[in-house]
């Protein structure tokens, strides 16, 4: 098949573009954006010309009876190997949902729940639903769920096959993620209907430039950044505005290649190895804010004005990906100024904005400075976490936004007796030689939720549920100098319980000047090894980190890692805490006070 493949590429380079030949070509898989690249013109010219010539994929059902009976399934896709189609358009009643496609880092279950959630808010509207993914795996893709269900990929081409087909009478690209975001504005220039935003307004939210000049105007505060297309002006910002920075490559998913610099060698090393920098492709570095926290508000807008929003925060500094963050929500440790003048901004931004529809966006918080990361004009990957803990269904009432339904008032989301901690699942241990440290680029591939009646109750039973448990009362510790005064109180609260703790020379030193009697640990290695300990925590230097061998034989033997600092002193203090865990856990809806 290949070779076939191979000759018909030579002859579509050598010969005219006749109907047979590009019918052929189209049987063969070519898609439209190739066919051009190897004629030598653009994608819609090829399109026309295939239209104009009555070359169209027809729809067809999947047989899932093997021939044996006549099948009528909910299993649809396009075809250009037949003449007739299976059904009939079901036209301008129904609306059709772009997918999240294949699983993968940065895009999975969460957003499959949002595309979920939005065929079935489409059908409570008594509004037919069209769903186009392209993983078997999803939710979204089970027969039942949607009125018609397109296997299919999720390209320009194709989502514009079956849109020219059925006919719908809108597009919805905000339940998807960044894949079905980035088909808004291609859509909207080919004469597409997309409910909810605008995607020339989305555009202003991904464009780094028009999004950060649209704050500037707004008087919103936001980390210095700048584009950037050479090593010298890189050196340069970096002098101005000090190290550490945040480089960032354009037209990245879920953090990739995003990295953290310390100093000019790093920079160095960095943009000469990781970056192809021209003017096509800038990069963006911005003033990297240590100790600072991040905040999240996910939310729903109609024509600019809030419906309901979430305002959470993370556990751990910025600096993790918000994919590999540990999320509380309600935020427990925020002050109500704080709190404001987050409302204050998201409300300046989505009506400035005029977002009809889901929204996320993030925050960094130190001192009483607020500064504005981004901002998503989509569902995010804690939609379905806050609709959880609050109750209200929050891709509901963002689809009903996009239809107009009428909404009496805003939702308040910020009064709970209870509270909901996600806590990233890692997959370290089938990923060898991974450095088991969570930082810009997201790395988790899943989650675990719990709503509790404290922070520490919820955390500690989310972390235990992402396959992690303490057998008994023996500790690894290592800290770097910076961090180990802020372990005093946890550590001898635990010694003071008869714990064990091991500690490295300089950590164990530390305690020693506070009279607390940890043990000397001589070799991390063969504590491991030899199972004497049941957890360990070792959170790298910013300035030297030698520890990773000890980090991948921990991960490799099983043991129980926490490398965060923030994340650390958290779980020894759940661990302190007798009786924390309830007996038996309520149900969800015993928390669910909403909708």
């Amino acid at each position: 098949m290949s070779i076939a493949i191979q000759r018909l590429e030579v002859t579509l380079l050598e010969k005219p573009l006749t109907k047979s030949l590009l019918l052929e070509a189209k049987q063969r898989g070519f898609g439209d954006k190739v066919l051009a690249e190897i004629k030598g013109t653009k994608e819609e010219v090829i399109r026309q010309r295939r239209l104009k010539l009555g070359i169209r994929p027809v729809a067809k059902q999947i047989d899932t009876l093997a021939g044996e009976f006549e099948a009528s399934t909910n299993y649809l896709y396009l075809t250009y190997h037949g003449n007739t189609n299976d059904i009939i358009p079901l036209g301008h009643k129904a609306a059709m949902v772009i997918g999240s496609g294949p699983y993968c880092i940065g895009s999975s279950v969460e957003f499959d729940w949002c595309a979920v959630n939005t065929v079935k808010a489409l059908s409570d509207q008594g509004i037919s639903n069209i769903m186009v993914n392209s993983n078997p795996e999803t939710v979204s893709t089970d027969f039942d769920r949607s009125d018609r269900l397109y296997f299919e990929e999720l390209t320009l081409e194709r989502m514009r096959d079956i849109a020219d087909f059925e006919t719908p009478n809108g597009i919805v690209v905000s339940v998807g993620g960044q894949i079905a975001n980035n088909l808004a504005l291609p859509l909207m220039k080919a004469n597409y209907t997309i409910l909810g935003t605008s995607p020339l307004q989305i555009d202003r939210a991904e464009d780094r430039q028009k999004f950060s000049a649209m704050l500037t105007k707004l008087g919103i505060d936001q980390p210095e950044w700048q584009e950037i297309t050479t090593a010298k002006k890189a050196k340069e910002f970096a002098t101005k505005v000090g190290y550490p920075i945040l480089v960032r490559p354009s037209y990245v998913l879920s953090g990739g290649a995003m990295n953290v610099v310390k100093n000019e060698e790093e920079m160095e090393l960095y943009l000469e190895e990781a970056v192809r920098l021209s003017p096509d492709h800038p990069v963006v570095i911005s003033r990297f804010i240590s100790n600072a926290k991040e905040i999240e508000i996910d939310g729903a807008a109609k024509n600019g004005e809030l419906q309901v929003y979430a305002v959470s925060e993370h556990i751990e500094n910025a600096g993790v990906h918000s994919g590999d963050a540990t999320v509380v929500f309600p935020a427990q440790h925020l002050n109500l100024e704080t709190i404001r003048e987050a409302k204050y901004i998201t409300e300046e931004i989505i009506k400035n904005l005029n977002i009809t529809g889901p929204f996320n966006i993030q925050f960094l918080s130190k001192g009483k400075e607020l500064k504005v990361i981004e901002c998503n004009v989509r569902a995010s990957r804690s939609f379905p976490f806050v609709s959880k803990v609050s109750g209200y269904n929050f891709i509901k009432i963002a689809v009903e936004s996009m239809l107009g339904v009428d909404s009496s008032k805003v939702r308040n989301t910020l009064d709970y007796k209870h509270v909901g901690v996600k806590s990233p699942q890692f997959s370290y241990n089938r990923l060898k030689g991974a450095d088991p440290v969570a930082g810009v680029e997201m790395a988790s591939t899943g989650e675990v939720a719990y709503i509790g009646d404290c922070l520490e109750e919820a955390f500690y039973a989310s972390w235990l549920a992402t396959d992690q448990q303490v057998t008994d009362k023996t500790l690894l510790l290592s800290l770097p100098d910076a961090q180990q005064g802020e372990f005093v109180t946890e550590v001898a609260a635990l010694v003071a319980q008869k714990w064990k703790v091991y500690c490295t020379p300089e950590t164990h030193l530390y305690m020693q000047t506070y009279g607390i009697e940890t043990i000397h640990l001589h070799s991390a290695e063969q504590a491991i090894t030899r199972n004497q300990v049941a957890l360990m925590i070792s959170v790298p230097s910013l300035k030297t980190d030698s520890s990773y061998k000890v980090r991948r034989l921990a991960i490799d033997n099983h043991l129980p890692l926490v490398t965060n600092a923030k994340i650390a002193r958290l779980l020894l203090q759940c661990l302190g805490m007798k009786n924390l865990l309830p007996k038996k856990p309520k149900a969800w809806q015993d928390y669910s006070t909403s909708e």
